[in-house]
């Protein structure tokens, strides 16, 4: 079933193509034609395909070079500024180097606010450590997508320099499924002496999350910040009349064009989904289904009316990475910060970002269905429903707060406070959200 109003006649194509995944499109350097695929499978293949995709290939994460002295900083106002030059100067470095207009280019807070951010982050791993498990087990801590390694090097500073007892029991582990951020880290380790002494404590390991096949049986700490939002997700549509779920899929033709179908046979992955959230969720939540199924029937009568609601794009590789952990790492504590709502996102719900970036400057689109590795897909975390799904998963406990809550618990907040008495690091990311386990 298809959800545009005159679409081309692809149904023959769609019922010809083979139907792939993006475990199947990893060995290919090329962009496929003539297929058929899951949304899920198009969005990831998207954003990790090691030959073309997003992340492999296209990805610059912001420096800004020496830590901003944030109390010799007027204000709000004169901290942007000074990041606006800061990036300008950043990227005329890299175009002398080589010049290129389409450079995905982006900044993390861990970058940003370096390295009061980490030491936040890492006075809480040490503080629960050593009511938990102290001395009996070793600090252990996994971050899943480290980007340019920052956050490892403030945590292993902070260790090394405040609690040099515990920095000798601490490995730090990187889950990194990009060759090319893989490689930038494990040039961290070397960028200085002060790094380099955290050679014996670090192991990088170049994979996905989603192919871990090692049982780890000890306590450890597991840390995801900005990740969950580029994993991949499901489409699904409802009838507006029976209520019954459609699952998103994509056919590229034989000159590469996509288009949008929908099919009534749910995959076993998508379907667990919507299982688990059915059974696990605590409090109301927005999806195509709510309101009033009287106006939503009268509306879907109309002349030129969809056959279908309009999108739910529901986070199954979310699922998915909460079952690895369930059955790999079944003493892990769960530490990851990410965005509740993001702007401009394109029509549904759960719906994600897709832009780019084009001679300095952000272009979005209005459909995740793009060329492949050109854009940034970024999802908001539904964080209610999330920490439903994760506990109905795991059976662990959490907590979840603002960015800014967290911060003040666990920063030296003055350190970040402007001379007229703001602080970015606690004004910056409001759309952030943090959910901790609660041992």
């Amino acid at each position: 079933m298809r959800s545009d109003i005159l679409p081309p006649d692809k149904a023959e194509e769609f019922a010809k193509y083979p139907l792939v995944n993006a475990s199947q499109l990893r060995f290919r350097k090329s962009r496929p034609k003539k297929v058929k695929m899951l949304a899920r499978d198009f969005i990831e293949d998207s954003l990790y395909n090691p030959y073309y995709g997003y992340f492999s290939k296209q990805v610059v994460i912001f420096n800004p070079g020496e830590p901003f002295k944030f109390n010799e900083i007027r204000d709000d106002l004169d901290f942007m500024s000074l990041l606006g030059k800061r990036y300008t100067e950043f990227e005329d470095a890299l175009d002398e180097k080589a010049l290129n207009d389409a450079r995905q280019l982006w900044h993390t807070p861990t970058e940003l606010f370096r390295p009061y951010y980490g030491e936040a982050i890492a006075r809480y791993l040490v503080i629960n450590y050593m009511i938990a498990h102290h001395p009996f087990h070793d600090l252990i801590i996994y971050e899943l997508g480290a980007g340019n390694g920052t956050l490892m090097l403030n945590i292993l500073d902070y260790i090394r320099d405040v609690h040099p007892e515990i920095y000798e029991r601490t490995q730090f582990k990187v889950i990194e499924i990009s060759p090319a951020l893989a490689s930038r880290q494990a040039a961290q380790l070397t960028s200085s002496a002060s790094a380099r002494g955290h050679a014996r404590h670090v192991e990088i390991i170049n994979k996905s999350i989603f192919n871990w096949d090692i049982y780890v049986g000890a306590p450890c700490y597991f840390l995801a910040f900005e990740v969950f939002d580029n994993f991949a997700h499901d489409a699904i549509r409802y009838d507006p009349f029976t209520e019954e779920s459609h699952q998103g899929m994509v056919l590229i033709d034989q000159y590469g064009d996509f288009f949008e179908f929908y099919t009534k046979q749910i995959d076993p992955v998508a379907e667990r989904y919507l299982r688990i959230r059915h059974a696990a969720h605590r409090q109301p939540f927005q999806h195509p289904l709510s309101g009033n199924r009287f106006i939503r029937t009268l509306k879907s009568r109309l002349p030129f009316a969809p056959n279908l609601t309009v999108p739910e794009y529901i986070p199954t590789r979310l699922m998915q990475f909460f079952e690895t952990l369930k059955d790999f790492f079944p003493r892990h504590q769960l530490v990851t910060s990410d965005f509740n709502d993001l702007p401009e996102r394109i029509s549904g719900f759960g719906s994600p970002v897709v832009q780019t970036r084009f001679q300095r400057r952000t272009v979005p689109v209005t459909t995740p269905y793009v060329q492949q590795g050109y854009f940034d897909i970024l999802f908001p975390v539904n964080f209610a429903v999330m920490e439903d799904v994760y506990q109905a998963i795991t059976g662990k406990l959490t907590r979840v707060m603002s960015h800014e809550e967290f911060l003040k618990r666990w920063a030296y907040v003055e350190e970040t406070r402007t001379i007229s008495g703001e602080n970015p690091m606690l004004s910056w990311y409001k759309n952030a959200s943090v959910m901790l386990g609660v041992t």
